[in-house]
């Protein structure tokens, strides 16, 4: 049986967490392609692993949208989407970081900014899903 989860989380607290976590991926991946365009580096190619995570989480969250599981989710699709997107965050901080001392350039300020609201959103959502009651459970 696959473990089910669900959030209470009211609409209005969604949008407020989901807001700046999509500014967080969305920053981080543009300054990874203006990075790209300057050329391949160490660090261009070191961001590309919070960028995969970023990526996986935001396709699995489109998907879920789709299918309209926004509230109920089965565990592997909870970990998929906001734990890829938490993940990718969490891993760009110290990427970010290491950006800047290595001095490569004020863009790691940008994306030591987007990378912490990622983590930080996406994990505000991600905690606030919890095992749903089966209705076996409820009994």
């Amino acid at each position: 049986m696959n473990m089910m989860y669900e959030s209470k989380l009211s609409a209005r607290r969604w949008i407020a967490y989901d807001l700046p976590g999509n500014v967080g991926w969305i920053v981080w991946i543009v300054c990874l392609i203006l990075l790209l365009t300057q050329g391949v580096t160490w660090f261009s190619l070191l961001a590309l692993i919070p960028a995969f995570f970023m990526l996986v989480g935001v396709i699995e969250l489109v998907s879920e949208r789709i299918q309209k599981l926004d509230w109920v989710l089965p565990k592997a699709r909870l970990y998929r989407g906001f734990g890829s997107l938490t993940l990718g965050g969490l891993l760009g901080i110290p990427v970010a970081a290491a950006g800047l001392i290595a001095a490569q350039g004020s863009i790691c300020w940008r994306m030591l900014a987007g990378a912490c609201l990622c983590a930080l959103f996406a994990w505000l959502i991600f905690r606030e899903y919890h095992p749903r009651k089966q209705e076996s459970d409820k009994a």
